[in-house]
């Protein structure tokens, strides 16, 4: 067990009270990070604000950070697993998976701090205009206040502190208390190992109503980023109508398979997609609609290959699913899980907890669209399956939801694919994918309640840039 200061300014502080990180999946302390209060928020947005009035480093030197950001990673992947894999039960196998994402949402970031630009404006475009020459300027938006969660505690982290170090923005920065080891580590490597002068990024650790509050009110900090639920990323709008707001929240995405497409590709990837890190991932494959004639077949393959993932220690290499985050999210998936059998749905594999306290991976079939585990997001490891026969109403019930983040559709019909594209609401289609599928470059984001924004390094430097407008009367 290890006590962690926190970086705020050239100091590491702690606060006299702490906050204990235990294993989701057998409870050991594993870590305590300091409990910090509203006092050492304003303090850490004081630095921040005296490192913003010095205005930002030069683009080269953004840019140069970052690059360094990624090799120090790459040279530290395991590490940095090892301490997701611990603090977040998420396999092994997995978390390398994310630290190695990681390493590449750095060097996307460093391409954005080398390309940002403004434009020229036409301004002999008009009578007026004759004359004058105009440009943009991208001029940081000021101190970001990033909130993020315990789901991907590494590169969720850097999805929001690389773009903010392009744009030029100083940071304070609110890990999930669940998950703060690893994000107070990247901290320190970016101070102590790639050059990022102390100041830029300051750590504040502690409860939403305190720490997160604070971050949320606090007059100074021009734009709030935050991945979580849409109750709190929509209450935190509301409490910051004068700030610029990213959210990116829920989801229960959808996925349609016609039968001219691979279903069982479909099916291999739908074993992964849907139970990576016990389904807690915003777009964790969760509603599946299979054409009524490849359902059974479908189904089948389904839970063959569910049937075979390992489950237990997330620390096991071999593992492909351990613990939710707390018993109380089991135990909530488990309800729901119940429920829906209740009240018609078939539980075709797993369902019951196990001996070790672990939710195994879950396949329902027959589940209807106004069961719990189809029309909110689980955020666990469940899948449910439903049939249909005709591909508009497939469309309509992928859509008849209150979220839209990425949603997926299987055909080898390029009218039907075409179809799902201009039909489907969401913020991605993707077309022979499942809609779990996430590169670190690509715009990421929803309508809905599933947020506001889009992630991606390059557009979310574009979100913590302003256009400032430059014109010379020549």
């Amino acid at each position: 067990m290890t006590d962690h200061s926190l970086p705020i300014g050239n100091e590491r502080i702690t606060t006299g009270s702490w906050i204990e990180v235990r294993s989701p999946y057998n409870d050991t302390l594993l870590a305590r990070v300091p409990s910090c209060s509203s006092e050492d928020v304003n303090r850490a947005v004081a630095i921040a604000k005296s490192v913003l009035a010095q205005g930002p480093l030069p683009a080269w030197q953004r840019a140069e950070i970052l690059d360094r950001a990624a090799t120090a990673l790459s040279n530290r992947i395991e590490e940095f697993a090892q301490i997701v894999a611990a603090e977040a039960a998420k396999p092994l196998k997995t978390a390398r998976v994310e630290a190695q994402r990681a390493v590449s949402t750095f060097q996307f970031a460093a391409v954005a701090a080398r390309s940002l630009a403004g434009e020229m404006v036409p301004m002999d475009a008009s009578a007026a205009g004759a004359g004058k020459l105009a440009f943009t300027l991208r001029v940081p938006i000021g101190i970001v206040g990033a909130i993020s969660p315990f789901n991907f505690p590494l590169n969720l982290v850097v999805h929001k502190l690389a773009p903010a170090i392009a744009a030029g923005c100083p940071v304070v920065l609110k890990p999930a208390s669940q998950t703060p080891v690893s994000a107070i580590k990247l901290v320190e490597m970016l101070i102590d190992e790639c050059g990022l002068p102390a100041g830029h990024i300051n750590v504040v650790t502690g409860g939403g109503a305190t720490v997160g509050n604070a971050i949320v009110e606090h007059p100074d900090i021009a734009m709030l980023t935050f991945t979580g639920s849409p109750e709190v990323g929509w209450d935190i709008r509301a409490k910051a109508a004068r700030k610029k707001v990213g959210l990116e929240l829920g989801n229960n995405a959808p996925l349609i398979i016609e039968p001219s497409g691979d279903w069982e590709s479909a099916a291999a990837k739908v074993a992964v997609a849907g139970f990576s890190h016990a389904g807690q991932s915003c777009i964790s494959t969760q509603r599946v609609f299979v054409h009524a004639s490849l359902v059974d077949r479908f189904t089948e393959a389904l839970v063959d290959k569910v049937k075979n993932l390992a489950v237990g220690d997330p620390m096991d290499p071999s593992t492909d699913v351990s613990a939710l985050i707390n018993k109380g999210e089991r135990d909530r998936v488990h309800e729901w899980i119940q429920e829906a059998e209740a009240q018609g749905a078939t539980i075709a594999c797993g369902g019951s907890i196990g001996v070790d306290g672990v939710l195994p991976p879950t396949v329902l079939s027959n589940v209807a669209h106004d069961m719990k585990v189809c029309a909110l997001e689980v955020f666990g490891p469940v899948v449910g399956i439903a049939s249909y026969t005709d591909f508009d109403e497939a469309l309509r019930l992928a859509n008849d939801t209150r979220y839209g983040l990425q949603a997926a559709v299987y055909t080898e019909k390029l009218v039907d694919a075409m179809k799902a594209a201009r039909t489907l609401d969401f913020g991605g289609v993707l077309i022979n994918e499942v809609p779990t599928f996430r590169a670190d470059q690509q715009p990421y984001g929803g309508l809905r309640d599933s947020g506001n924004t889009r992630e991606g390094p390059k557009y979310a430097v574009e979100e913590m840039t302003e256009a400032r407008l430059i014109i010379l009367n020549a």
